[in-house]
This record gives structure tokens, C-alpha cells and sequence, in this order.
């Protein structure tokens, strides 16, 4: 099984931006273990500007594009270092990859992207992937991860993404503010009365919501590959969620 796990922002750290050290290491332990099971495991990251803003001593998530960019630059480096230092503990190595928008807009630069990734999962690293938000304005202001690690997932032809959030999956209605909410499992297709119930971001600390996870399914599906929403604080499911079966919401990829 190739995998791509998307951890979101609000999995990661506290609302102030500071790692939440025991979620990020059992987190990891649960990876580690994943690939330990013979799984090939590939990480999209976000957090980044979360960490550089906490290493910063900045009051709140900065709004202008050069403030991001520097916390991203500060972040990113601080993300990376907790990456390596708690995932050699399991002896996994990781490797840092960072990219634009036109590394996965096919073409040469797309190919030689999933030529460098699969040749790290031959030699047994974990790559970890980033948008490279120093240099990518236009990552920071209109893009976001959900739909990074789809298009990943399609370029390195993965089986599965689960994207971890701080929700448990698809809800009838909001859950947050409808107690009456059900959880939907299993979506075959995407219709626009699924559509209809996306949100924004409800943490506050990320740039990702239920629409942007809608857009990003609709990317996998189309690959053939499935895609799983599922709730961050709850990584002990990745065990049962690459076994095609778990808590969240699967959205079935369109097998041909």
C-alpha cells in the first residue's frame, strides 16, 4: 500500500502555534509503525508558518504575504528538526522535499518530482513534503495542503490519502453548531448537494476546510485513488484506515 498522510496544522500545534509535542510524537510512533508493516508512507506538512510564528513570538497567524514567508522560513526548519530527531528514534530517515505548484502541473518538472520520490521510497526514507511557502506566494494566498497532497498522491500514483484533521469526517450539516449532524462513511460521488455542505476552516490556525477537502477528493477519485478524512487525534485509525477499513469519511476512488 502507498500511502500519502496530510497533517494538518491544527493536528500538529496548540491555537498559539506551539508544537503539541505529545499528539506530533505518538503521531509519529503510529507512522513509524505503519511503515514498519511494509507500507510505503509519504507525509504532506503543513504547520510551517504555525511554529515560525511561535518561534517568532508573533501574537497571531501574520496576515500580510512577507510576514507568512518568514515565518515559514523559521518554521519550516523548526518542523523538519522535530521530524528527523523523534522518526530516528524508530530508525526511519526523512527527507525534505518543497514545492510550487508548477512541480505538480505535469511535465517534465512533475515527472522528475515522482522520480525523486519513488527513488526515496526505494532507498527506505519517508519524504516529507511542504509547499515551499518562502518563495510560493500563491501557495500562502489562494492554495492550501488538502489540495497539495492530492496532486501528490496522483503524481507518485498512491492507494490512499488520508487526510488528518480535527474533524472525525463529512458531516450531514456542521457539527459544531447542529448536535444532529451524522457522519457520512463512504461517498461514491460527489454531488452538489455534498458540495453544499463545506465549510470554512474551524480551527483558526490553518488555511484548510471542508471544501478545500471536497476539491482535493474530487482529484483523487478521478485518479482511481480513495481519499479519507479522519480525525488527527485519533492516529491509532491509520492502522485500520490502510487496511481499507476505520473511522472518517472514504471517498472511493473511480477504479478503472
Amino acid at each position: 500500500m502507498r500511502v500519502v498522510i496530510k497533517i494538518g496544522t491544527s493536528t500538529l500545534t496548540y491555537l498559539n502555534g506551539c508544537l503539541n509535542l505529545r499528539a506530533f510524537e505518538n503521531l509519529c510512533k503510529v507512522i513509524a509503525d505503519v511503515k514498519n508493516a511494509g507500507n510505503e508512507v509519504i507525509i504532506v506538512s503543513s504547520g510551517a508558518i504555525a511554529l515560525g510564528r511561535s518561534k517568532l513570538c508573533l501574537a497571531e497567524r501574520p496576515a500580510d504575504i512577507p510576514t507568512k514567508q518568514a515565518a515559514a522560513a523559521v518554521g519550516q526548519c523548526e518542523l523538519m528538526c522535530y521530524y528527523d530527531r523523534v522518526f530516528l528514534t524508530y530508525h526511519h530517515n526523512v527527507a525534505q522535499i518543497l514545492v510550487t505548484a508548477e512541480d505538480l502541473s505535469g511535465g517534465e518538472r512533475t515527472d522528475n518530482f515522482g522520480n525523486t520520490v519513488e527513488r526515496l521510497l526505494n532507498l527506505g526514507a519517508l519524504p516529507i513534503i511542504n509547499e515551499n511557502d518562502t518563495v510560493a506566494t500563491a501557495e500562502i494566498s489562494v492554495s492550501d495542503n488538502d489540495t497539495l497532497s492530492a496532486l501528490v498522491s496522483v503524481a507518485v500514483g498512491a492507494n490512499l490519502l488520508v487526510l488528518l484533521s480535527d474533524i472525525d469526517g463529512l458531516y450531514s450539516a456542521d457539527p459544531h453548531v447542529d448536535k444532529y449532524a451524522q457522519l457520512i462513511p463512504v461517498v461514491d460521488n460527489i454531488t452538489p448537494e455534498l458540495e453544499a455542505m463545506a465549510g470554512g476552516s474551524v480551527s483558526g490556525v490553518g488555511t484548510g476546510g471542508m471544501a478545500t477537502k471536497i476539491s482535493a477528493a474530487k482529484i483523487c477519485m478521478a485518479a482511481g485513488c480513495d481519499m479519507v478524512i479522519a480525525n488527527g487525534s485519533a492516529c491509532e485509525n491509520l492502522y485500520e484506515l490502510v487496511k481499507g477499513k476505520g473511522a472518517g469519511t472514504r471517498f472511493m476512488g473511480k477504479k478503472q
